[in-house]
């Protein structure tokens, strides 16, 4: 699957949102989006680009768009994840438009100019996973398989198989703990 630069930086957004959520592996204490310090740690670590002052509206504004996203993942069926992103795209007052800034050529930008970060996370966000379900691609929004994390990812492997969201994390401490487990079965 052939996925530009700009789409796959707003993937990695709003994944990198979504795993900021309290319900994350590290349970309700977990929030990564407490504060306005969080809040712009999170946009300067995505690169979002044209993001003014930030306020607490802003971070409320956020975190809502980071449930829809939530519901977006969850959704049962690209009908269902399809119309959660015409919602989405449309609160945020879509407006594409030509850019070329910071030393990228030219894209396109989903947000209108002067939109607020929650309304720029929504359009260019909103817009990446819309590309997805056009695509026939939404399982490719997934949570990671290993018992205690739940993270998100998008599977951009070739066959649709990745399982976790870090196979040097999740994945690797899996298979060491089954390798043990078989190891253990067969001294028995």
């Amino acid at each position: 699957m052939l996925i530009n630069h700009d789409t796959r930086c707003a993937l990695n957004a709003v994944v990198e949102l979504l795993n900021t959520a309290p319900e994350g592996p590290d349970g309700p204490a977990g929030d990564g989006l407490t504060d306005l310090a969080a809040l712009r740690r999170f946009v300067e670590s995505t690169d979002l680009s044209d993001v003014g002052a930030l306020g607490e509206r802003d971070l409320a504004a956020v975190r809502a768009v980071r449930d829809r996203f939530a519901q977006v993942f969850a959704a049962g069926d690209a009908r269902k994840a399809a119309e959660l992103l015409n919602a989405l795209v449309a609160e945020a007052g879509t407006t594409p438009r030509l850019t070329d800034h910071d030393g990228y050529d030219w894209h396109v930008h989903y947000f209108a100019p002067g939109a607020s970060v929650a309304e720029h996370l929504a359009a260019d966000g909103g817009m990446a996973l819309a590309f997805l379900v056009v695509a026939g691609e939404r399982e490719r929004l997934r949570r990671c398989e290993a018992p205690d994390c739940g993270r998100a990812f998008v599977d951009l492997s070739r066959n649709r198989s990745r399982r976790y969201c870090d196979g040097r994390t999740c994945g690797n401490r899996l298979h060491v703990a089954a390798y043990r487990a078989r190891r253990k079965e067969a001294a028995d």
